[in-house]
């Protein structure tokens, strides 16, 4: 079956550049991912950013959905622990509503950003103790009308937004599966191929088809393109992630050492930080399509999802245009290579 190819934009600014541009380049770059026939494209939660500036995805979907004409517009993702499930599905389902069939809601566990910023976030939130799977569940009832109490998320659409988990790793594919929802594992953060293949082997082997949904695997993956197999190598090879390993155990991958740093400060508690190479899908406008295709029978996903390493415009729209050479068709409303 042809892998379907989409985008993911986290509206990055370049240094000196206002914020405002960066959501400005995304609602352009949605546009032209629209005209090139990329099946979806999706938007992400950072905040306290000044380089990763989307900070609230459903306003900017309501955006994208009326600057676009077919492609399906989503969150990459809602960082559902900040908020009330049944908030997230009535955003949803609003935003299906005025956007009939092509509206996604990707949620994730992170927090988005630096400990301050998620203070700031659950400041005014009612804790009732109720774990990630709990308000997993609970969205997942409110998007299908299906609360047991009788509670429902209104206005109830023709279509509601179709639910995707994000993740990174063996606890995330369970939960998907056993939620029987569609799984995106982000590659670009953690590329460790024994990781991915366990991951994916665990969704599938745990998937509870009860809820009438299939098995779904999106891939999503950072790219970068240059002249040379040379170029590209020597350019990737400059791109690090910071790992932040806690006390507890607990480890959160972020972009940048600065970040890095500030984030175990700002946590209040002892961690240390490690550098690893960044997981990126290198090569000449040749070869990447060719890699991408390749990793997506290896491990035989759905869809591939990318990500331009490049943060400027032009670059991120010449990433678009080469990579639409291995699109071919439409297929009800999908692009298949």
């Amino acid at each position: 079956m042809p892998v379907k190819l989409s985008v993911l934009d986290r509206s990055p600014v370049m240094k000196g550049e206002d914020s405002v541009l960066g959501i400005l380049n995304t609602v352009k770059l949605a546009q032209r991912a629209d005209e090139l026939g990329f099946h979806r494209f999706w938007v992400a939660e950072h905040h306290g950013s000044d380089i990763l500036v989307g900070s609230s995805p459903e306003v900017l979907i309501s955006h994208l959905t009326a600057q676009t004409r077919r492609i399906r517009i989503g969150s990459g993702g809602v960082m559902l622990q900040h908020y009330s499930p049944y908030k997230v599905a009535e955003n949803f389902n609003l935003l299906s509503v005025l956007a009939p069939g092509r509206v996604d809601l990707g949620i994730g566990r992170g927090p988005g950003g630096l400990p301050l910023s998620t203070r700031a976030l659950q400041a005014a939130v009612i804790s009732e103790s109720i774990s990630f799977t709990e308000k997993v569940e609970q969205l997942d009832q409110y998007l299908r009308s299906q609360d047991d109490d009788g509670l429902r998320a209104e206005p109830v659409p023709s279509i509601p937004a179709a639910l995707y988990m994000l993740g990174t790793g063996e606890s995330s594919a369970k939960l998907a599966a056993e939620q029987g929802i569609p799984y995106v594992y982000a590659h670009f953060i953690n590329g460790d191929a024994e990781l991915l293949q366990n991951s994916l082997a665990v969704y599938r082997s745990k998937f509870n088809a009860s809820k009438g949904r299939r098995p779904e695997l999106i891939l999503a993956v950072s790219v970068l393109f240059a002249e040379s197999e040379e170029e590209a190598e020597r350019q990737a090879e400059e791109h690090v992630n910071y790992k932040v390993i806690f006390e507890s155990g607990k480890t959160l991958s972020i972009y940048s050492l600065e970040l890095a740093q500030k984030l175990g400060e700002q946590a209040k508690e002892p961690f240390r930080i490690n550098a690893v190479p960044a997981s990126i899908i290198y090569g000449t406008k040749e070869t990447v399509l060719i890699k991408i295709e390749a990793i997506s029978q290896l491990h035989n996903v759905d869809e591939v999802m990318i990500l331009p390493t490049a943060h400027a415009l032009e670059q991120r729209m010449q990433t678009y245009e080469w990579l639409s050479a291995g699109i071919v068709h439409h297929v009800d409303g999908g692009v298949t290579k």
